[in-house]
């Protein structure tokens, strides 16, 4: 028996849990790709996958809707793909563990993949029913949207015929987004050089850190795990001395690191500096962070003495250096909307060794000036550390439009469904519907979604009773002529 089971709406529960059962992070759609081609192979529609594995299917009208303006039904098709450290899931060759708790979804010990696997089960669910009116369907999939929207950036829409789009990759029920911040990768590279001595091996490592979504959740305040680590080798390099071997954190540029560790060696009269240095630290967090990160800390492991290859002292400093000065977080707030995000980044993933200090970072903001600035500022210090910065995955925003003839219809059919009016937002993550809408000259967009909560984390939790509720809406807007 599916764990799914008796939930309603029934397809697209059923396909939702299809799609949990198909491992689907990020570069690893192959197969998820293939289950929506065969899905519309079994029911004979037309369809179209591309070498990315970007899939679209195609469900003609209903009787009488002959001559309504078709509709693009979109969302992607990779998921984040994070877990609890001690999770065994292999997440790229694994199913995850989908649950039931109480009126949500959740996973157990990973990411969910609601963000957008949600949108993927609303679509198969559309273009299976034979009891739903609608417009020409045009059901849009993408893949590695997590990853810098490259699905949506290859693919070709010339068969699509609609000027409508209906994305479905937003997390609050009743706030229609309107528009996105555009962004960038930058991957900053500094070569180091290493040494080998001999020391106490000591680990540390981050505990109780929230982490979430860079775009979305980059205003709460959340601590970032990486950051967080430079700011306490500043503190030790004051207290003792020590030769660091590595710090790693971090599982993609755009989610807030929430885990992160390092190695390093002390001499053994050290060790109590070090507790100490530790313990003060953690002071620092549970004041600074006891409303955002309540139960945040470092919590320090010392080992065996041994020989290692360690970072010079140049490439040390050039490591916390970087760390420390490179910007992060929300850089500016927009002066026209009130709330709004404009400008920020996130120090994403880290790797650092005796090979090089490599810092990953995703940039987002309304305006493409502000965007190239910050990667104009990351690229100022990189360089002066002896480094090199490359920048990759760069996607346009999605500007606001006063006059949208889709969003006055969405309003419409909400306040006769709800009986209030929803909320017309403009948010600072990044969305497909910049991207597609330059591939589509007059392309009306909008993007809804179900409630969603801690997107890109393992604590990610869908409403089930707004999923049925959003089900509903998504019927009555393609009924209407």
């Amino acid at each position: 028996m599916k764990v799914l089971q008796g939930l309603e709406p029934a397809s697209v529960f059923g396909f939702f849990e299809d799609i949990c059962n198909i491992p689907h992070i990020s570069y690893h759609e192959k197969e998820l790709s293939d289950y929506c081609v065969n899905f519309a192979k079994e029911r004979g529609l037309d369809y179209k996958q591309d070498s990315m594995g970007n899939v679209i299917i195609i469900g003609e009208a209903t009787p009488g809707y002959e001559d309504v303006e078709p509709i693009i039904i979109q969302g992607h098709l990779d998921m984040v793909g994070d877990k609890v450290p001690e999770c065994p899931i292999d997440m790229e060759k694994e199913p995850i563990k989908v649950m039931i708790d109480g009126d949500y979804l959740t996973a157990d010990g990973t990411t969910l993949g609601g963000d957008d696997g949600i949108a993927v089960a609303y679509g198969l669910a559309l273009l299976d029913a034979k009891d739903i009116p609608h417009p020409r369907l045009e059901v849009v999939l993408t893949v590695s949207e997590e990853v810098g929207l490259e699905g949506a950036t290859g693919i070709d829409l010339s068969c699509c015929k609609a000027k409508r789009l209906l994305n479905i990759d937003s997390e609050d029920e009743g706030v229609f987004t309107a528009g996105c911040a555009g962004g960038v990768r930058a991957d900053c590279s500094i070569p180091g050089e290493a040494e080998t001595k001999s020391g106490v091996v000591c680990e540390i490592k981050t505990q109780g850190f929230l982490g979430g979504h860079s775009g979305i959740e980059i205003d709460k305040g959340r601590a970032n795990a990486n950051t967080t680590m430079g700011r306490f080798f500043l503190l030790l390099k004051e207290k003792t001395a020590f030769d660091l071997v590595s710090i790693v954190g971090g599982v993609k540029d755009n989610v807030i690191p929430k885990n992160a560790s390092a190695t390093f060696l002390v001499a053994e009269n050290d060790i109590e500096a070090v507790k100490a240095a530790v313990a003060e630290f953690n002071g620092y967090l549970d004041v600074e962070y006891g409303v955002s990160d309540p139960d945040i800390e470092l919590v320090l492991e010392v080992k065996e003495t041994a020989e290692c290859k360690v970072l010079s002292e140049i490439s040390k400093e050039k490591a916390i250096t970087a760390l420390n000065l490179m910007p992060n977080g929300v850089q500016a707030m927009s002066m026209d909307l009130p709330g709004l995000v404009e400008t920020s980044l996130n120090m994403g993933v880290i790797q650092i060794d005796e090979e090089g200090i490599n810092l990953c970072f995703s940039i987002r903001s309304s305006y493409v000036s502000a965007k190239d600035f910050i990667g104009a500022k990351l690229k100022q210090i990189t360089e002066m550390l002896g480094g090199s910065v490359s920048f990759q995955g760069q996607y346009p925003g999605w500007p606001y439009a006063r006059d949208s003839k889709l969003r006055d219809l969405c309003v419409k059919v909400y306040k006769e469904q709800y009986g209030k009016e929803p909320k017309i937002d403009v948010i600072h993550a990044g969305l497909e519907c910049g991207i597609l809408s330059s591939k589509v000259e007059g392309l009306d967009c909008i993007s809804i979604g179900p409630d969603m909560s801690d997107v890109h984390t393992p604590d990610e939790k869908i409403s089930i009773s707004s999923v049925a509720r959003v089900w509903e809406f998504l019927k009555a807007v393609l009924a209407e002529k």
